[in-house]
């Protein structure tokens, strides 16, 4: 009988170090952070600009995956530090839609004027409870109010441990 109640209570004590969750994996289940991931995707250019795309968790493995014009190509797993995974969600967070996706593309009213020939860079935020975000900015849409957002994205993944992954840049 003592046994049963130490184990009772080993259990009970876990299950308060878990946020249940409503979404697919059910009430009440367990759902882990560390299968939250953000996928930065660029698109290619008129040019040599690097394609590729990288995917980070907060368990600190990443997946880079060269396509063109990078230093390696195909798929390529990497470590990440907490700090490093923390720094580039930072980064991204003031662009996070609050549900769906956003896009600044030709022909949409945030992107006017629109040159041609551009890069672009597909952002999706998707979290253990299996809903996603995602942000679709094209770097060609030149209207003053998107040069930050353009930055930030642009910048984004200084921080991550994929220079070398990338190579130079054009």
């Amino acid at each position: 009988m003592r046994r049963l109640s130490i184990m009772g209570l080993g259990l009970l004590a876990l299950a308060g170090c878990v946020k249940p969750s409503g979404g697919p994996a059910g009430p009440g289940k367990p759902v882990a952070i560390e299968s939250d991931s953000i996928r930065y995707e660029t698109g290619p250019c008129y040019g040599r600009c690097p394609v590729y795309a990288v995917t980070v968790r907060p368990d600190g493995t990443g997946v880079f995956e060269g396509k063109r014009f990078t230093a390696v190509t195909g798929e390529k797993a990497f470590k990440l530090s907490r700090a490093e995974y923390d720094a580039f969600a930072a980064r991204l967070a003031p662009y996070r839609p609050e549900s769906g996706q956003v896009r600044y593309a030709p022909g949409e009213k945030n992107c006017e004027p629109a040159a041609t020939d551009a890069s672009s860079v597909d952002v999706t935020w998707t979290r253990a409870i299996g809903d996603s975000q995602g942000l679709y900015f094209y770097y060609g849409c030149r209207a003053e109010k998107n040069r930050p957002l353009g930055q930030a994205l642009g910048e984004a993944v200084e921080g991550l441990p994929i220079h070398d992954l990338i190579g130079e840049r054009p």
